[in-house]
């Protein structure tokens, strides 16, 4: 039988919760909009501040946009611009000095064009799609998932159970990590992530099956505090915290295999929890007979057809729930050999 760690259910005192400076609950508390505030709050003073610290909003020119994203950055091989060495952190950056500066502009601060604004830049600065590549997760091979989540569920603790949450409900693992009680109906078997919790800032229904309720109703409830995976030290348990489950566990089946959790696809890389979204979007995809459609709104995925996209209105909420019920027991199976991991559909009526 699965048995939980209780975690801390000490009373808390409301008094001294609200002593604490607003600054300090904007870098811990779980809502995606605080760490949001957090990030600008960090990569302007890191990368802007010594090279616009103390500038008026009207003297800053293109020139010196151009300054505070091609600045020297140190990296593995050797001194390069910012916006080659860490792309994604300099094109975030680029468009907070852009909403920054016409911000200034409304509110009469500076006249003429932004020149932060891409359409100026582009003819300076290579796009991104050309100095960064995407890297992908890595993934678990989902024949191996029914052997992966068999070991998973025999460690206890809070993070082990939010990993296996995670899994089940095939979302990123902030949503899983973040989740609250009210936000689950265990009647309705209804998961509703709100929008500000999600990616793309729009609310996300994930349908529970059977495995995730009853995982749900093993965990232990503290009084006055409406996290599911509640932390002891944290105002949220921390992706670290789910990552170690998987390195124990690869560290294990490595000396039991030589092998261990790895992808073979990403350099024999040891898996990642988000890697666990593409094992659920190879499985449904090669496996099932489940429309593309359906297997993208699962992951809250947005079509890539704009105009497939605004015509499908619904979230294909029913469909999911034989998706997501068929994923669960894929999940609860160890594959032995080929052919195994195929999901039979002949008896499975179209919703």
């Amino acid at each position: 039988m699965r048995r939980n760690p209780k975690p801390d259910c000490g009373q808390r005192n409301p008094k001294h919760s609200a002593s604490v400076p607003k600054r300090s609950l904007r870098r811990t508390a779980p809502d995606g909009r605080k760490k949001t505030a957090s990030r600008w709050e960090n990569s302007l003073p890191n990368y802007c501040f010594k090279i616009l610290g103390g500038l008026s909003v009207a003297d800053i020119d293109t020139g010196l946009v151009l300054e505070v994203l091609q600045q020297p950055v140190a990296t593995n091989d050797g001194v390069k611009p910012l916006w080659e060495a860490k792309t994604v952190t300099a094109s975030k950056l680029r468009g907070r000095i852009e909403s920054v500066l016409q911000w200034a502009k409304v509110h009469g601060l500076r006249e003429g064009e932004n020149p932060a604004d891409w359409k100026i830049l582009k003819y300076t600065l290579p796009s991104k799609s050309k100095v960064h590549k995407e890297k992908s997760y890595p993934a678990l091979a989902y024949a191996e998932i029914g052997a992966f989540m068999s070991e998973l569920r025999k460690r206890e603790g809070i993070p082990a159970r939010a990993l296996e949450f995670a899994v089940l409900s095939a979302v990123r693992s902030g949503e899983a990590r973040g989740a609250k009680w009210e936000e689950i109906d265990l009647a309705a078997r209804v998961w509703t992530i709100p929008a500000e919790r999600m990616k793309k800032e729009r609310e996300h229904r994930i349908p529970l099956p059977d495995a995730a309720v009853k995982l749900l109703e093993s965990l232990p409830r503290c009084e006055g505090d409406d996290r599911v995976f509640p932390a002891e030290k944290a105002a949220e348990l921390s992706d670290m915290a789910l990552l170690l489950i998987i390195q124990r566990m690869h560290k294990k089946k490595l000396a039991a295999d030589g092998v261990g959790w790895t992808d073979p696809k990403s350099n024999n890389r040891i898996i990642t929890v988000h890697g666990f979204r593409s094992t659920f979007r190879d499985w449904a995809g090669e496996t099932t007979a489940y429309p593309r459609e359906v297997c993208e709104h699962a992951l809250a995925h947005r079509l890539p057809d704009r105009v497939e996209a605004a015509y499908q209105r619904g979230d294909l909420f029913m469909k999911r729930k034989g998706l997501m019920t068929d994923w669960a027991q894929y999940c609860g199976t160890v594959q032995t050999a080929k052919g195994d991991n195929v999901v039979s559909i002949q008896n499975r009526k179209a919703v």
